[in-house]
């Protein structure tokens, strides 16, 4: 059954779909819910967790401003998944781990980025004229990437929480997912612009709860800026998914000849933000950390590698803004993690997964993640379970 509370605070009221929540979460969204350009309340998810300025695993409404440190560094990361003719007694042990070496050999992770004849120059088309627009607009905007380029970073995976998967459903069915966004291009200009927020604030005098919810107010020219960019990384982050996947594919194909794939794919985003009606009135919604979960739309919400995963479809709830959580959220931070575990618990906790188990992904043990299943039962009123996933193959970033 759903857990729900609702928080009064100085400005709109926050709802929250989980007791499972700290005192600084809270008081994030309580700052959040304080600004005057906050619509009608503030809804937090059960994944829910401190973020910058802005709780991860919240909705958050505005009418004529964005907040860019709410939508986060990583404009429109998301998820991917589609389905393969692979049958479940095809995996095993042997066939996983040179699916592993397969896909490593093909898609760059980490820092790591394509070569020049392995690059998708093709679909990097569609976002040159808008991207030279951006670069005139904001001189050395892409200057941090320094050895890094937004064309060679088109179907590669990333770093942290990233990952590349195979999964196997509730009825043997085999399926690859990916969490990844906008890369270098999209994490630079994102940060850009969360330090021109902090800086046209300042020089308004506006005095906030927290810099990091520094804004943009509609018609100015930082604000049709920022949405340009917003633009440009939410639509690069799907066909960064979109690469990867026809990659992934690919790459099993030395393992298991006849691969294909097998009906539509399915991309959700987490990170975003968009205009949508809720509520009567035309709104800003910003999901940090959350999912639209329209009424009959699919989408993807990952567990922490060892745990499940699932095939979600909305039910249209206007309370949560017609959203969901993004995922099992964390329970400690990174560092806290390695401090907390060690790699022998990583290995208990990943015990039948193919993937890394070393000290280099020990921040990522499903033990520093909230539990999925939880997270799934507080929030019944806003999606139904199509499909449940066990991962057999992990690829951390």
């Amino acid at each position: 059954m759903p857990v729900f509370q609702k928080l009064e605070s100085a400005g709109v009221p926050v709802k929250i779909w989980t007791r499972d929540i700290d005192e600084a979460a809270l008081r994030q969204l309580c700052n959040v819910a304080s600004l005057p350009f906050v619509f009608h309340h503030v809804a937090a998810m059960p994944d829910v967790h401190v973020g910058l300025g802005a709780t991860i695993g919240s909705v958050i409404a505005t009418t004529n401003a964005v907040i860019p440190a709410a939508v986060g560094v990583d404009i429109g990361c998301g998820m991917a998944l589609i389905k393969l003719n692979l049958e479940k007694s095809e995996l095993n042990q042997e066939t996983l781990e040179a699916a592993f070496a397969a896909i490593l050999r093909r898609t760059p992770v980490g820092l790591t980025q394509h070569r020049e004849k392995n690059c998708h120059l093709e679909a990097c088309q569609p976002f040159e004229e808008q991207m030279a627009d951006i670069e005139a607009k904001n001189p050395g905007i892409l200057a941090p990437m320094k050895t890094m380029n937004w064309r060679l970073q088109l179907g590669t995976l990333g770093s942290g929480n990233h990952f590349i998967e195979i999964e196997v459903d509730d009825e043997d069915g085999v399926w690859v997912m990916i969490h990844s966004g906008s890369r270098g291009a999209g994490n630079v200009m994102a940060s850009h612009f969360i330090h021109q927020a902090r800086v046209n604030a300042a020089e308004k005098g506006i005095e906030l709860p927290d810099g990091a919810l520094s804004y943009f107010e509609e018609g100015e020219e930082l604000f049709a800026d920022y949405m340009q960019v917003v633009d440009w990384a939410q639509r690069y982050a799907v066909a960064n998914r979109k690469a990867m996947i026809a990659d992934v594919v690919q790459s099993l194909e030395d393992v298991w000849p006849h691969v294909k794939t097998e009906g539509n794919l399915i991309d959700c985003r987490h990170n975003y933000v968009v205009r949508e009606e809720h509520f009567g009135q035309s709104v800003f919604v910003t999901r940090k950390g959350a999912i639209r979960a329209g009424k009959g739309e699919l989408g993807i919400i990952p567990g922490s590698m060892g745990a499940a995963s699932y095939l979600v479809e909305g039910l249209g709830n206007e309370e949560s803004f017609m959203s969901s959580a993004h995922g099992a959220g964390r329970r400690y931070g990174r560092q806290d993690a390695k401090r907390r575990f060690t790699v022998e618990d990583l290995k208990r906790q990943t015990e039948g997964v193919v993937c890394r188990k070393d000290q280099g992904v020990l921040d990522e043990i499903p033990a520093a993640y909230k539990d999925i299943d939880a997270v799934m039962n507080n929030q019944s009123d806003l999606v139904k379970i199509v499909r449940k996933f066990r991962q057999v193959l992990c690829i951390k970033g």
